[in-house]
């Protein structure tokens, strides 16, 4: 079995089919793994603000404590900071506190003089007393600065005093850390558990597929019934009904070569048998003119050979359900009897049959050309067969409003109304008919009648002696051309029927 697999993946052209179960499984769990990642950064980014907002809120306090600390006079700004406010400052034993107090042109007031100063602000985006933060870096550290202004209304800009306070941020690193791993450390546990519910799920789903598996394998190979659906899920049932659409197609096709081949066996085992009788009986002949009789009888036996097996071949290709000549189109009956009747002329002449062919103009019906000539051949086949010498046998087509009619009358031997229901079964023949045949022809013609929602019939002539074989079709009618689109609706309206009394 392996062997196998492997042959057919190394052939050329073929293409590796991959299973339903790891496609959903690929299409569910891929976007989680894309998903994944982002939910981390996403994670990490608010952790961050998070962690933040206490920890600035510390900063703005301590900026606040110390710019109550200075007082203006008289337009000179003078800080008294105690060493305890300083000492409080400095007893963070994670991060390093820095601050310092200065004016905006520069000048040191109080505080760490190492701290960078930064003179540059948006004069129309600072309003003294506020609290503002910022970012910046400091001897190879983040820090994180709150800062305020203060003047009073005599004070130029470049005068106004700075407080300002920074910390590094690894008490804040540290919370984003923590916050970060209690959201992520538990998905290590979450997604792996994700993953064997979904292969749970899908094998669970996916197990009425297995099941219409099993009672496909487990059909007898000519079991072609159609699949109960009374269990199959309702995804399935489309499948499961095209399939068994698929059965009965097949099933008629198993059919029609089955009645094929028994027909085929049934009707030649006796030409063959005469066949070989006849050569036979030649073999041991002596005499010159006995021995040309009996290959005259052995060519007469291989045209009725010949013949029946044609007539095999038509009936089971008219009877292919998936043949693909049987597309019907629009054509002119009349003149594709013309036609026919053309090809038949020789034959008449040779039998003395006066041939006659009545039409009443265009004729057209929807089929196939091809089974419709066939239809033509053995009605008339079978008129010329059972008409004698100096008879005649005429070919008409009728028409009216709603249907087109084929006939095929003659005045030979004629049929009884209790033989006119049996005529069109396979190799039925009359009891007092000395012409030879197969029985083939009239069941071909109800066979390609019936493909095209014809009905086909033979009665006694009722102008006297004969028959009158009659196929009934339908007439074709183009479709409607489409409805011109309005340019407007006030178009639309005037053609639209008043909607109320």
């Amino acid at each position: 079995m392996n062997d196998r697999k492997e042959t057919n993946a190394s052939s050329p052209g073929h293409e590796t089919e991959r299973s339903l179960f790891g496609e959903i499984l690929d299409w569910m769990l891929a976007p989680l793994l894309f998903v994944w990642p982002l939910s981390i950064a996403f994670t990490h980014y608010f952790a961050n603000n998070v962690a933040n907002f206490p920890y600035d809120q510390a900063l703005r306090e301590h900026v606040s404590a110390i710019a109550r600390q200075v007082k203006l006079v008289n337009g000179k700004p003078v800080l008294t900071l105690p060493s305890s406010a300083r000492a409080l400052l400095r007893a963070d034993e994670t991060d390093s506190v820095y601050f310092h107090v200065v004016t905006r042109d520069g000048k040191y007031l109080a505080g760490d003089k190492e701290l960078p100063i930064q003179t540059k602000f948006a004069d129309n985006e600072i309003v003294p007393g506020e609290l503002y933060l910022r970012d910046a870096e400091f001897n190879g550290q983040d820090l994180r600065f709150a800062y305020t202004f203060l003047a009073d209304a005599q004070m130029p800009k470049e005068r106004w005093v700075i407080v300002e306070v920074a910390e590094t941020t690894e008490k804040r690193n540290q919370l984003a850390n923590k916050i970060v791993a209690s959201v992520i450390l538990p998905q290590f546990i979450i997604i792996p558990l994700a993953v064997m519910l979904v292969w749970f799920g899908l094998s669970r789903g996916l197990r009425p597929l297995t099941r219409l598996r099993k009672t496909i394998e487990a059909r007898d190979p000519a079991d072609l019934s159609p699949i109960a659906t009374r269990r199959v899920p309702e995804e399935l049932e489309p499948l499961v009904e095209a399939f068994n659409e698929m059965l009965e197609r097949m099933k008629k096709n198993v059919e029609a070569q089955q009645r094929f081949v028994a027909d085929a066996a049934h009707q030649m085992r006796t030409p063959l048998t005469g066949l070989k009788t006849q050569a036979q009986f030649a073999m041991r002949e002596s005499d010159p003119e006995s021995l040309r009789h009996a290959l005259r009888q052995i060519a007469m036996g291989v045209d009725r050979a010949g013949r029946l097996v044609n007539q095999l071949l038509t009936l089971a290709r008219t009877e292919a359900v998936e043949s693909a000549q049987q597309r019907h189109e629009p054509l002119d009956l009349g003149v594709l009897m013309r036609e026919v009747i053309e090809d038949w002329v020789v034959l008449s002449l040779e039998k003395e049959i006066d041939l006659g062919y009545e039409s009443e103009g265009a004729a057209m019906i929807s089929g196939n050309a091809f089974l419709l000539r066939e239809l033509a051949k053995n009605l008339l086949d079978n008129a010329l067969r059972y008409t004698p010498s100096g008879g005649h046998v005429t070919c008409r087509i009728l028409t009216n409003r709603d249907v087109v009619i084929l006939e095929v009358e003659d005045n030979g031997i004629g049929i009884t109304e209790a033989q006119s229901e049996l005529v069109f079964e396979r190799f039925y023949r009359a009891e007092d008919s000395a012409t030879e045949g197969s029985g083939l022809g009239l069941a071909i013609v109800q066979e390609i009648a019936m493909q095209h929602d014809a009905k086909a019939t033979l009665r006694p002539n009722p102008g006297g002696r004969g028959a009158v074989a009659r196929v009934v079709f339908a007439v074709w009618c183009p479709p409607p051309p489409p409805l011109p689109v309005p340019d407007d609706f006030s178009e639309l309206y005037r053609q639209s029927p008043p909607l109320g009394p």
